[in-house]
């Protein structure tokens, strides 16, 4: 019964970070994450700041949304 409740527990926590990333919510952690890889010591945006210029960048550039 334990091997069976791990892999309940397993596929509850993938649904769950696949939910998370496809609704955003890591989006800005992964963010500060490439920018501390790519640019270290350099300033990183809020998080307000940083979702500001992602809605606006979707604004200007709407490519294939449907709505």
């Amino acid at each position: 019964m334990g091997r069976l409740a791990s892999r309940t527990r397993r596929a509850a926590h993938q649904i769950g970070w696949y939910i998370a990333t496809l609704m955003g919510d890591n989006h800005y952690r992964r963010y500060v994450e490439h920018r501390a890889r790519t640019h270290p010591g350099e300033p990183v945006l809020t998080e307000r700041d940083y979702w500001k210029m992602r809605h606006q960048h979707t604004e200007a550039n709407p490519g294939a949304r449907c709505c």
